[in-house]
């Protein structure tokens, strides 16, 4: 399910929250600025790309931390899917220097795609290990079951 954030438009899935509270905040920003990315006019496009980068290169030396820190025994595959998304972001930075804007709409789609998947299969096991490791058991995460937005409707002519 999905709910949108009349605030910016993003939509914020409760499929992302693993009850892990500094991951599930690094994820609210990861979904804001992915929708920055997709909503982004051409000429704030570059902008909107690079505050992204700046974000997933952050948010995943984080989590490589995390896994470094607690001895997390899968981080080899969580670890080089952060290093093959950061590659993609990189080269669409390049592209977009170089004059191709669609090339970073398309990993706008793409990244909202591949976030949730990644989140529900490697991190909510990395999510599960820390809470394991500090609490004795793994996180409760209550998930909301709203119905999806209403489509827009069409703007009528007179």
């Amino acid at each position: 399910m999905t709910t949108v954030d009349s605030s910016t438009g993003a939509a914020l899935h409760d499929e992302l929250a693993l009850g892990h509270a500094p991951m599930d905040r690094e994820h609210e920003t990861f979904v804001r600025l992915i929708d920055t990315l997709n909503r982004a006019p051409d000429e704030t496009l570059a902008t909107a790309l690079d505050a992204l980068a700046a974000h997933a290169q952050r948010h995943f030396e984080t989590e490589n931390t995390w896994m470094a820190e607690t001895g997390f025994p899968p981080r080899g595959c969580h670890v080089d899917e952060h290093a093959a998304v950061l590659r993609s972001v990189q080269g669409v930075q390049q592209r977009v220097a170089q004059g191709d804007l669609a090339v970073a709409r398309r990993l706008g789609a793409e990244l909202e795609a591949w976030l949730p998947a990644h989140a529900q299969h490697l991190d909510s096991a990395l999510a599960h290990w820390m809470c394991k490791l500090r609490l004795g058991g793994k996180p409760v995460v209550l998930r909301r079951r709203l119905p999806a937005p209403a489509p827009a409707a069409a703007p009528t002519r007179s």
